[in-house]
């Protein structure tokens, strides 16, 4: 399903979860801020490469997954599943769009056992629990600082959940730790919202050099709690790429990433005057003991990402020499 995002379109709120006027005003100048950062990035890429943006649904051009620099690339997709499985959604929400129904009308259709979302509020919790009270008896919310929100909704008990702080302050925004009880056994997953790429002063060009080694450090600060002995999941809104450093240092580590790279699986998306921009900016990665069957990126709902959901077995053992 498209679902087309415009500039300007006012999304109706329910009034018991609408946000102060104060904070929306604050979220418009963030999300205004962050799309002109990406639509630079963007443009800047394009440029580079010698080609133009891509309308939305063309196919991308054809390229080998190692020129984007991704080490190790995406493992080709297991067969269906038999096997018990455990599907996972990453949604960054957008913290201005607290009730918008199409947004969670988009987290209902992904039918995930567990629901990784960013940029949530006050205000969205209350929204989200009044709709999936039922459907997620295990709900954890961590409100912070504006769009640094974590939340995770899950059919499963969750044994963990535990908020992770970067020790840099640069990194703006923390993690979010779980340990679930699936039909797989625990599982250890980590919720991301790594650092945008502007800078404190709010440049956009500067902070597309200076952001990479804070995403870098955010993720090596995350890394350390991550418990070796589960499988596990790390999941979110990364703020780059697939050739990105915080990206890269997972893969440098046995991680990969879920969705394969490319421009027909972006993850984030918005129109401007030379067309539909498009990055993929958020990532399901996983470790080897999780197989994935099954990896989309849904078209729905009203934020400027996308919900990216993931079905996993366990990786079969290896057979004895």
């Amino acid at each position: 399903m498209m679902t087309t995002f415009r500039r300007g379109t006012k999304q109706k709120r329910d009034v018991a979860t609408r946000a102060s006027p104060k904070a929306e005003r604050s979220g418009l100048r963030y999300r205004r801020m962050m799309r002109a950062t990406f639509v630079l990035f963007s443009v800047a890429a394009l440029a580079a490469c010698g080609s133009s943006p891509v309308a939305r649904g063309d196919a991308p051009p054809s390229r080998d997954a190692s020129s984007y620099g991704l080490a190790p690339p995406p493992e080709p997709l297991a067969p269906p599943a038999t096997a018990p499985a455990l599907r996972v959604m990453s949604y960054n929400v957008n913290y201005g769009l607290a009730g918008d129904g199409a947004t969670i009308d988009a987290i209902a259709a992904g039918e995930a056992d567990v629901v990784l979302l960013q940029e949530t509020t006050p205000a969205w919790e209350v929204a989200l629990r009044r709709r999936f009270s039922s459907r997620y008896p295990h709900m954890t919310f961590h409100h912070c600082c504006g769009a640094g929100g974590l939340a995770a909704l899950s059919v499963h008990p969750v044994r963990v959940a535990q908020r992770l702080e970067p020790s840099d302050a640069d990194a703006w925004f923390p993690g979010l730790r779980l340990v679930v009880d699936s039909h797989l056994g625990p599982v250890h997953m980590v919720a991301v919202h790594l650092r945008p790429p502007v800078s404190n002063s709010g440049s956009l060009v500067s902070g597309l050099f200076t952001t990479p080694s804070i995403r870098r450090r955010q993720i090596g600060d995350f890394f350390a709690a991550f418990d070796p002995k589960l499988p596990t999941v790390v999941a979110g809104d990364f703020n780059e790429g697939s050739s990105g450093r915080a990206v890269s240092f997972l893969g440098d580590r046995g991680f990969r990433d879920a969705l394969p790279p490319g421009g027909a699986q972006s993850t984030w998306r918005w129109n401007t005057s030379l067309g539909p921009i498009e990055q993929q900016l958020d990532h399901i990665m996983h470790d080897a003991a999780l197989q994935p069957t099954e990896v989309v990126v849904r078209r729905e709902g009203n934020s400027d990402h996308l919900p990216l959901v993931a079905t996993f077995i366990l990786r079969p053992a290896a057979p004895s020499p």
